[in-house]
C-alpha cells in the first residue's frame, strides 16, 4: 500500500486554509504558531508500523485481549434490535479490521462493519478531522450556507465520477458546464443511502406528477410510471435493496397492501426483471413503454449484496443501458455498497456504464459519519431545493471525511485492485475442494460471497466463523437464493489477513464435510 502523506493545508488549499487560520486566531485564542502548525502539520495515512501492528494482532482474534466489561447495558431497544444484539462484540477500540469487543476479544472485520469501514477503524489519515476540529473548522452548516469543504468535495466526486485526473481542470470546468444527457455533474448532499435512493426516485416521479402547484405539466403525465427493478429468482421483487424509505419497500414486495392499492388505481407499478437475462428485459420493456404504461426508470445495483452478492453481467447491463438511452429512461445505479471498493473508486466505471443517477454512501466517509450524495445529471434536475434535500446533509467534517478516504483510494488503486483478484481467487480455489457442499462462488473483488447448496450448512459455516471471532453472515432467507455467506473486508485488507480469514474458512469446511461423511 502507498501510504499518502498530507496536511490540512495540501488537500484543502492554502487559500481557504489561510482564512482558517485567521478565524481560530480571532476565535479560538490560538497563537499564530500554533494555528500553522495544525494547518500545516503532515499525517501519514497508513504508517507501515499500523499495519505490521494490525497484521501482528491476526494470532490473537478469538482470544482474551483485554478485561471484559462485566456488566452490559442493554440500552432502551425495540424488541427486533434487542433480539438482533450481541453486545459482546460491540466495540471499545479497534485498529484497522481489527475490533476489540466488549468481551475483552479481538474480532475480525471481515464484512467491514456491514460496508461502512473500507479503511478499518482508527484510520490515522482521519487524524486531519481531529486538526480540523481543533482548528475550529464547525461541521454543521445549512443548504444554503454550504461550506468549503463541502463544495471542494463536490467538484471531486464529479470529477472522479468522469474518471478525470486532479491537473484536468480544464476538463472538469467543461463537465461542470455541460447540459448533456448522462453527463453527471450535480450533487446533492444527503445523510442516508436510503434519502439518496429516494431522491432519484422522485426525480423520476417528477417526470409524471408535478412536485407541487408552480411546477409545469410533467412530460409523462397521465401514463402510469413503471419502476424496473431486480427480479428475484422466483419472479418477484425480493432481490433488490434501494433503502428503507417508503417508496424503496413497495419496490422490494414491503407494504403488499398498500403496493396493490396504489397499482390498482394507476399510481405506479414495479416491474421485475430477471437477473442477466436480456430477453426479459426486452419483453418488459416492450409491454410497458407504450400507454397506458411508462417505463419510469431502471434501478440496480452491480453486486447484488442482498441477494447472495449475485453479479450483473456486463454484456447484459450495456444492453439494457442502450436500449433505456434510446427511450428516455433513466438509470439509476446504485452504489451504496460497492463504491470504494473497486480501483475506480465506482464500480459502474469499470463496467464502462454511462448512468443518470448514481448514489453514493457508507464507504466514502468511512464510518466517520453518516454522509450520502446522489450524482446526477442536467437533464434529471429537476426538483427544487425542497424537493430532494436533508437539513443537515451539508457536514464539512462530514464532506472532509470523503476527501480524505478519496485520497487514499485514489493513491491505492493497483493494491486494491491485486487484494481483490486474491481473495476472489483464494475464494474460488477454497469452493473448488468443497464441491459437495458449496455451489460456487459470486460477487467480485473484495465483494465476495460462497453459495452453499444447503442452508442448514452455510448457517453452520458462519456460526463457527463467528465462534472465532471473524464477523460473516448467512443468507438464507431470500426467495429461490442460494444459501449465501456474504464477506466484504475492508480495502485495506493485506495478503496476511486474507489467507487467515480463508484458513479458518477451510477448517470450518473441513470439520463440516467430516461430519457429514460420518453421517453418511
Amino acid at each position: 500500500m502507498n501510504s499518502v502523506k498530507m496536511s490540512l493545508s495540501q488537500l484543502l488549499g492554502n487559500q481557504y486554509m489561510n482564512a482558517v487560520i485567521s478565524a481560530a486566531i480571532s476565535l479560538m485564542d490560538l497563537d499564530k504558531e500554533e494555528a500553522e502548525r495544525l494547518a500545516s502539520e503532515e499525517i501519514e495515512f497508513l504508517p507501515d508500523s499500523y499495519v505490521s501492528k494490525m497484521d501482528g494482532l491476526l494470532g490473537n482474534i478469538g482470544k482474551p485481549f483485554v478485561s471484559e466489561l462485566k456488566k452490559a447495558l442493554s440500552g432502551a431497544p425495540t424488541d427486533a434490535f434487542k433480539n438482533a444484539s450481541n453486545t459482546k462484540a460491540s466495540p471499545i477500540g479497534g485498529l484497522g479490521y481489527v475490533r476489540l469487543g466488549e468481551d475483552g476479544r479481538l474480532y475480525l472485520a471481515a464484512k467491514s462493519e456491514h460496508y461502512h469501514t473500507p479503511l478499518g477503524h482508527n484510520f490515522p489519515g482521519y487524524k486531519l478531522i481531529d486538526l480540523a476540529r481543533a482548528l475550529g473548522i464547525t461541521n454543521a452548516s445549512h443548504n444554503n450556507t454550504r461550506g468549503y469543504i463541502t463544495r471542494l468535495l463536490e467538484r471531486e466526486l464529479v470529477r472522479t465520477i468522469n474518471g478525470l485526473r486532479p491537473e484536468e481542470t480544464d476538463g472538469l470546468e467543461a463537465i461542470l458546464a455541460s447540459r448533456e444527457s448522462h453527463v453527471l455533474n450535480r450533487v446533492i448532499n444527503l445523510e442516508t443511502g436510503s434519502l439518496a435512493c429516494e431522491a432519484g426516485i422522485k426525480m423520476m416521479l417528477a417526470r409524471f406528477y408535478r412536485l407541487d402547484s408552480t411546477f409545469p405539466q410533467p412530460k409523462y403525465e397521465g401514463r402510469t410510471p413503471v419502476f424496473f427493478v431486480m427480479a428475484d429468482h422466483d419472479g418477484g421483487t425480493k432481490a433488490n435493496y434501494h433503502g428503507t424509505t417508503i417508496f424503496a419497500q413497495l419496490m422490494r414486495d414491503m407494504w403488499p397492501g398498500l403496493y396493490e392499492k396504489l397499482e390498482e388505481a394507476g399510481v405506479l407499478k414495479v416491474c421485475p426483471v430477471r437477473i442477466n437475462d436480456w430477453d426479459d428485459f426486452r419483453e418488459k420493456f416492450e409491454r410497458y413503454n407504450k400507454p397506458p404504461y411508462k417505463v419510469a426508470g431502471f434501478l440496480h445495483e452491480i453486486i447484488l449484496m442482498n441477494y447472495g452478492g449475485i453479479k450483473l453481467e456486463r454484456d447484459y447491463l450495456h444492453k439494457a443501458y442502450a436500449l433505456c438511452h434510446d427511450n428516455d429512461i433513466p438509470i439509476l445505479c446504485d452504489e451504496i455498497q460497492s463504491c470504494m471498493w473497486y480501483p475506480t473508486i465506482y464500480l459502474f466505471r469499470e463496467y464502462g456504464l454511462n448512468p443518470d443517477f448514481v448514489v453514493i454512501g457508507k464507504g466514502f466517509p468511512g464510518g466517520q459519519y453518516p454522509a450520502s450524495r446522489i450524482i446526477t445529471t442536467a437533464e434529471m434536475d429537476t426538483l427544487n431545493q425542497f424537493g430532494a434535500l436533508v437539513t443537515n446533509g451539508q457536514e464539512e467534517l462530514a464532506a472532509l471525511a470523503y476527501l480524505i478516504t478519496m485520497k487514499f483510494t485514489e493513491e491505492n488503486e493497483s493494491f486494491i485492485r491485486e487484494m481483490g483478484e486474491y481473495y476472489e481467487d483464494k475464494l474460488r480455489e477454497l469452493a473448488s475442494r468443497y464441491p459437495t457442499l458449496i455451489e460456487r462462488t459470486e460477487g467480485l473483488g473484495h465483494l465476495s460471497t460462497l453459495l452453499f447448496y444447503e442452508a442448514q450448512t452455510v448457517s453452520r459455516f458462519t456460526g463457527m466463523l463467528n465462534h472465532a471471532c471473524i464477523d460473516i453472515s448467512a443468507q438464507t432467507y431470500k426467495a429461490s437464493c442460494p444459501p449465501a455467506a456474504l464477506t466484504k473486508p475492508p480495502i485495506i485488507a493485506t495478503k496476511e489477513m486474507i489467507d487467515y480469514v480463508v484458513k479458518i474458512m477451510d477448517d470450518a469446511l473441513q470439520t463440516i464435510g467430516a461430519k457429514e461423511l460420518e453421517l453418511g
